[in-house]
């Protein structure tokens, strides 16, 4: 059954076509049957908020389609966009695990696929399968990872340019190309700037800057990129 989104709700974890090798919930049949079981589908239109910054958690959010912005703000009010998690990522893991307060803001950033499961069923789940246990411990580890390269990136970083080159980089291919990249961001330029730790000016002197210098062009929603390997000296 599709959504006014256009999104196919799948009931059964088992029936879903969308799942890759690396996704949280690719199980072998009998543990995909009984994750299956205890989760709950839903279908959030984009700019829904799945959970708050500070907020005991109620469970997690396995991300089946879609992409939700994950972030954190200051007492003042400054937002800091960490990331934007793609299909296949468990939201809100860490702090059911830990039992803590949930140390982010996860907010939709497209129309989104979820399945959302209760943290006292999560937790009988991990205990009882071990291999799902495993995946709990991978992701988390991967988390772990990702935030010390995003501190990295904040902190050791020498220029705003730098940073929105290295963010310019993360939405294309790995390999090296010399063909032009076309890009679909949906990111505004208020969003790109709360990602690096910059204004929203900043963001858009940089872009208007790498379109001069031909980097980059614009062709309405898409983001093409002419010269990757001068956008990797940029972010070097």
């Amino acid at each position: 059954m599709n959504t006014p989104y256009g999104i196919g709700i799948v009931d059964h974890c088992g029936d879903c076509k969308l799942k890759g090798a690396s996704w949280f919930c690719n199980f072998s049949p009998d543990v995909v049957s009984g994750f299956s079981s205890i989760g709950h589908p839903s279908i959030f239109p984009e700019s829904a908020l799945l959970f708050a910054e500070g907020q005991m958690p109620r469970g997690v959010f396995v991300l089946c389609a879609g992409r939700v912005k994950l972030s954190a703000a200051s007492r003042e009010g400054r937002v800091l966009i960490l990331r934007i998690a793609e299909a296949g990522e468990v939201l809100g893991l860490s702090a059911v695990i830990s039992a803590t307060a949930c140390e982010l803001t996860a907010e939709t950033a497209a129309p989104c696929q979820v399945r959302f499961v209760e943290k006292e069923n999560l937790l009988r789940f991990l205990n009882a399968h071990g291999e799902a246990g495993l995946h709990a411990a991978q992701c988390l580890s991967h988390e772990f990872q990702e935030a010390y390269r995003d501190i990295h990136d904040l902190v050791l970083a020498r220029s705003s340019a730098g940073k929105l080159a290295k963010l310019l980089l993360s939405w294309t291919p790995d390999e090296i190309s010399d063909t032009e990249i076309r890009i679909q961001s949906g990111l505004t330029h208020e969003e790109m700037a709360q990602m690096i730790g910059s204004s929203r000016e900043t963001v858009t002197r940089l872009m208007t800057q790498l379109k001069r210098q031909q980097l980059i062009r614009l062709e309405g929603s898409t983001l093409v990129i002419r010269d990757r390997s001068a956008l990797q000296a940029m972010a070097a």
